[in-house]
C-alpha cells in the first residue's frame, strides 16, 4: 500500500513538475515576443541598418560638395581624406581607452584584419572607379550583389547557415533595387530624366569590371570581419582598413600624378562630414558584422538604397516614381522577414537548450 501511494505520488509530481515546464516555456514565449527582447537579438542588424543610413548621409554630402566645388578626385574624397580621418580617431580612441596594440593589432587575428584592409580599399575604390562610365543605377544594382555573394561566401568558409528565406529575402531585396534605380541595360531609357555616362562600350564594359572587382573586395571585406569575430576590437578593425586606403589611395595619386583639391571653408566643412559620416558607417557596419551572421546581416544593407531616396526627396526635392515606392516596399519587407525570422530561430534554439 505505501509503495502505491509512493508511486502515485512520484506520478503526481511528474504531472506538476511538467506543467510547470509548460507554463514556463509559454512565459518564455511571452517574454520574447516582447519588443525589447525582439531588438535585443537583433542589435547586429540594427547596427547595419543604421550604418546605411550614415552610407547614404556620406553620399549626399558628397553630392552636395560636388555641386558647389571643383571636382575633388575619388581617391581623395572619398577614399583618402574621410579614412585618415577614420585612422586618426580609431587611434585616438584605442590609445585613450588603453585597448592593447592600437596599430598592430591581435596577434592572431592579424593576418584576417590586413585581408580585411586590403579587399575593403577595393570594395570601396570600384564603386567610384565604376561611376566614371556607368550611371549610378547601373553600377548600384551591380554593387547590390555583394549581399548574395556574402551570404555564400560565408556559407562555403565559415559553415553558417543560410536558408532558402534568406535566400529569396535576398533575391527579393535586389529586385527591390533595381525597381529604385531602373538601370539603362534593363529598362532601356534614361531614369529620371537622367544623363547617359560618356564612353565607348570598352570603357562601359572596363566600368562593369570595376563594379565586379567592388563586389569581391566588399564580399571579402564582410567575410574577414566576420570571420575576426569579437577577437579584435570594432576599432581595430577600422584602423586596418582605413590605414591600408589611406595608404594605397595616396601612393595610387603620387603614381597617376593626380593633383590635390583645396576647396573653400564650405567645402572644408563638407569634407569633414564625408569623414565623419564615413567614420560612423565603418563602426556601425563593423559591430553589427560582428554580431551577425552574413547571410543576415548582408540584407540589411539594401537598405540604403530607402535612405537614399528619402534624403533625396528631402534634400533635392527629388520625388521617387511609383516603381521606386513598390522596389521600397520590397525591400523593406524583405529585410523585416530576415530580422522576424532570425529572431524566431533564436528563440526556438534557447527553448530547446
Amino acid at each position: 500500500m505505501s509503495d502505491s501511494e509512493s508511486e502515485e505520488s512520484h506520478l503526481i509530481d511528474n504531472t506538476t513538475s511538467v506543467h510547470q515546464h509548460e507554463c514556463d516555456d509559454g512565459s518564455a514565449i511571452a517574454n520574447y515576443s516582447r519588443p525589447s527582447v525582439i531588438i535585443a537579438n537583433n542589435v547586429g542588424m540594427l547596427f547595419i541598418i543604421s550604418a546605411q543610413f550614415f552610407t547614404a548621409c556620406m553620399y549626399i554630402s558628397v553630392k552636395i560638395l560636388n555641386r558647389l566645388e571643383t571636382p575633388v578626385h575619388a581617391l581623395q574624397l572619398n577614399i583618402d581624406l574621410s579614412q585618415a580621418v577614420t585612422f586618426l580617431c580609431c587611434v585616438t580612441y584605442m590609445i585613450i581607452m588603453r585597448i592593447p596594440d592600437p596599430i598592430t593589432g591581435p596577434k592572431d587575428v592579424r593576418s584576417l584584419l590586413i585581408t580585411r584592409g586590403i579587399t575593403g580599399f577595393f570594395g570601396l575604390f570600384g564603386v567610384y572607379l565604376s561611376l566614371e562610365h556607368l550611371s549610378v543605377a547601373d553600377a548600384t544594382v551591380l554593387i547590390f550583389l555583394t549581399p548574395l555573394t556574402t551570404a555564400v561566401a560565408g556559407s562555403i568558409l565559415l559553415k553558417e547557415s543560410y536558408s532558402t528565406g534568406q535566400a529569396v529575402a535576398g533575391v527579393c531585396s535586389l529586385l527591390g533595387v533595381v525597381l529604385v534605380t531602373r538601370p539603362l541595360f534593363l529598362f532601356g531609357s534614361i531614369p529620371d530624366g537622367g544623363r547617359l555616362p560618356e564612353g565607348t562600350p570598352a570603357e562601359r564594359l572596363a566600368a562593369v569590371g570595376a563594379c565586379m572587382m567592388s563586389v569581391i573586395g566588399n564580399t571579402g571585406a564582410y567575410t574577414s570581419i566576420r570571420a575576426i569575430g569579437k577577437r579584435a576590437h570594432p576599432m581595430h578593425v577600422l584602423t586596418f582598413f582605413s590605414l591600408w586606403c589611406t595608404i594605397i589611395s595616396s601612393l595610387w595619386m603620387i603614381i597617376s600624378n593626380i593633383p590635390v583639391v583645396y576647396p573653400t571653408p564650405w567645402g572644408w566643412i563638407l569634407l569633414l562630414m564625408v569623414g565623419v559620416f564615413g567614420f560612423v558607417t565603418q563602426t556601425l557596419l563593423t559591430m553589427g558584422l560582428q554580431r551577425e551572421t552574413v547571410s543576415r546581416g548582408v540584407t540589411g544593407m539594401y537598405t540604403q538604397v530607402l535612405f537614399a531616396v528619402m534624403l533625396e526627396r528631402l534634400i533635392f526635392g527629388v520625388m521617387p516614381s511609383l516603381l521606386s515606392i513598390v522596389g521600397a516596399v520590397i525591400i523593406m519587407s524583405s529585410a523585416l522577414y530576415v530580422v522576424v525570422s532570425g529572431h524566431g530561430a533564436r528563440f526556438t534554439a534557447r527553448v530547446l537548450c
